[in-house]
């Protein structure tokens, strides 16, 4: 079996890629991480260098990760800024470093691409392999799937986060049905949030990617640019990219567009899945109260029960969520530690921090919306 690291995937054919990983999810698909790369939204001056490493038996491409040279932690959402400064502090260089992951994408999903799951330790070693070669202090996959974590040898040191997301139990049929198990006060409290849209002249669109205009587009690339540009941040995608998801995934990709007097004032860009729908951005040239929870959630709800989707991602962080019917849910991690010292470390420091986490999530579990009998 041989090992080839790319550094793009311009030059592995999207059917032999897409053939790894089942087409569930749309991040680890060949049109969405080559039209980062294609699309100029990945920079290495932002510290991002495509190396995605694929393991072949002759012609035939039999696994994959998706990866990249790192010279910051930018756009990861798993932070390691301590990690970083610990290195720096004993004159040691922690970047560059290598990363399996989708960028800017903080989304739970495939990280080991291949149908033949015994290839899955064969492809954590090439890692290990590559990262040693090269003198890497480390290696790194983001979100994988609970299914990947026993392909993981000892050395791989876990970590454990809380993100909020709409899982269907099965019996709801309709938004009045989901709503039937929150308690009055938080029923009442959605019921009067969207109340508010409704009495404001807010309609909103559900729209495809075959379905959108070149109008929509632009709408939703600046709504997408007004939010980064709010919070002082450098944004990431460029329009070329949304053109190029709308052509490649046209039923993938889903925008809600709240309008008002005829002109789009907000939106909201996600991603379907197989059977969930995926948040990712949103943005209002208007504050009207109530916009940002229809736009982002409620029309996403709607959605899923309309269309038999049985999970919702909305993003990382956000207590707010809780409220409207998004509950907690553990997301993961692993490290590879070239260093052994820092590996021994690093190893206590996880241990530490995921019984933080655990507590944390029992305490967010406290402030469920639903009754106590569902």
């Amino acid at each position: 079996m041989q090992t080839v690291a790319f550094p793009t995937l311009a030059s592995i054919p999207a059917t032999a890629w897409d053939a790894l990983h089942g087409g569930r999810n749309p991040f680890v698909s060949h049109a969405f991480l080559h039209g980062l790369e294609q699309h100029g939204c990945l920079r290495e001056d932002w510290g991002w260098t495509p190396r995605h490493l694929t393991l072949w038996e002759g012609d035939a491409l039999v696994a994959a990760a998706p990866g990249y040279l790192k010279h910051n932690s930018h756009g990861e959402f798993v932070f390691d800024h301590a990690w970083a400064h610990a290195y720096a502090r004993h004159g040691l260089d922690y970047f560059p470093k290598w990363l399996g992951a989708v960028p800017y994408s903080p989304v739970t999903g495939p990280r080991l691409l291949t149908a033949r799951p015994d290839l899955q330790g064969h492809l954590l070693q090439a890692i290990t392999t590559e990262a040693t070669a090269h003198g890497l202090s480390s290696a790194h996959v983001n979100f994988h799937t609970e299914e990947e974590d026993h392909a993981f040898p000892p050395g791989w040191l876990p970590r454990t986060d809380v993100q909020y997301h709409w899982r269907n139990p099965g019996h709801w049929r309709d938004f009045d049905g989901f709503l039937a198990d929150f308690d009055h006060k938080h029923r009442k409290n959605i019921r009067q949030e969207r109340a508010k849209v409704q009495r404001a002249g807010v309609t909103f669109r559900v729209v495809h990617g075959d379905e959108a205009s070149d109008e929509d587009l632009e709408a939703m690339f600046g709504f997408y640019l007004r939010t980064f540009r709010d919070y002082g941040n450098s944004p990431a995608l460029t329009l070329p990219f949304l053109r190029h998801l709308a052509q490649t995934m046209p039923r993938q990709l889903v925008f809600f567009l709240a309008d008002h007097d005829g002109q789009p004032i907000a939106g909201a860009l996600c991603l379907r899945g197989g059977d969930t729908l995926y948040g990712r951005y949103w943005g209002a040239d208007a504050a009207l109260p109530g916009l940002h929870f229809e736009t982002c959630y409620y029309q996403g709800i709607d959605y899923c029960l309309r269309e038999g989707l049985t999970a919702f991602e909305p993003g990382a962080q956000g207590e707010h969520k809780i409220a409207r019917g998004f509950l907690p849910t553990f997301v993961r991690s692993r490290h590879w530690i070239a260093h052994p010292e820092f590996a021994l470390a690093l190893a206590q420091w996880c241990e530490e921090e995921t019984r933080a986490v655990r507590r944390y999530a029992r305490t967010l579990d406290a402030h469920s919306p639903f009754k106590r009998s569902v």
